[in-house]
């Protein structure tokens, strides 16, 4: 690692021993939980989890006609509630490292999908108007790499958009938080499906989450990116939405 790389959480040595062997292990834990993905965070979310998504991609500034970069596309969550706003003259793109992932997504949207990295994609430069990503900026091996290609891809004027967890800032919540998270969702998730599998991405999730860099080090990561104006909002105390621009030309 350089002294430039920013990690958004150190080794969980639970999980995997080294930070070599993080991408490999989220690439397999995603591929094991792809099925059921869906169905346990709709449960977690008590069925919110799109209204959430839409408007804060309409609140990013994701405009009708728009060409979209969804990040870390997953099953497709944040990408369907893009289409809805993009309209049929717009364009939703959705990479991912999981391949697993990407079937689904592919299956569910008939959208275009790529198999590949926030910190390497395979688009070229000024090529897209937004870039989303939701939920999966602590599995990224770093944030610098991961927000130059971000404002790479973008064409000048373009915005940016990504979901994330946050810890909230009392002690209870903290405690709430750690226990719906790592207890009563993996506890609720295990008759609806055949394993422990989600189980054990929601413990993860949870540790990650514990475990990430603060808003400011996001902030100003992306600033030194090349980003304009970036900010973070929070809302319910634990989900936050980070957006910021791209330079007009």
């Amino acid at each position: 690692m350089t002294e430039r790389t920013i990690q958004p959480h150190p080794a969980l040595a639970a999980y995997y021993s080294s930070l070599q062997e993080r991408p490999d292990f989220v690439r397999t834990l995603f591929n094991r939980t792809a099925a059921d993905y869906d169905l346990t965070t709709r449960m977690m979310s008590f069925g919110c989890g799109g209204l959430y998504r839409q408007g804060a991609l309409s609140r990013a500034g994701l405009r009708a006609g728009a060409r979209v970069l969804d990040v870390a596309v997953g099953t497709g969550q944040v990408a369907r509630e893009a289409i809805r706003i993009c309209g049929s003259q717009g364009q939703v793109i959705g990479i991912d490292r999981s391949e697993n992932m990407l079937a689904v997504a592919r299956r569910s949207l008939g959208i275009t999908v790529i198999q590949g990295e926030a910190e390497n994609l395979p688009l070229a430069d000024a090529s897209v108007d937004f870039v989303s990503m939701g939920y999966a900026l602590r599995h990224v091996s770093c944030l610098r790499l991961a927000f130059e290609e971000f404002n790479r891809v973008l064409r000048p004027g373009g915005r940016l958009l990504i979901l994330e967890f946050g810890q909230p800032s009392s002690a209870a919540g903290r405690a709430l938080a750690r226990l719906y998270l790592s207890r009563i969702v993996p506890a609720l998730c295990r008759p609806l499906t055949a394993s422990d599998r989600a189980g054990e991405l929601y413990r993860y999730c949870w540790d990650t989450i514990q475990s990430c860099v603060p808003a400011p080090i996001i902030i100003s990561a992306l600033a030194d990116a090349g980003f304009t104006a970036p900010d973070c909002t929070s809302s319910m105390g634990i989900l936050a939405a980070y957006t910021a621009g791209k330079l007009p030309a």
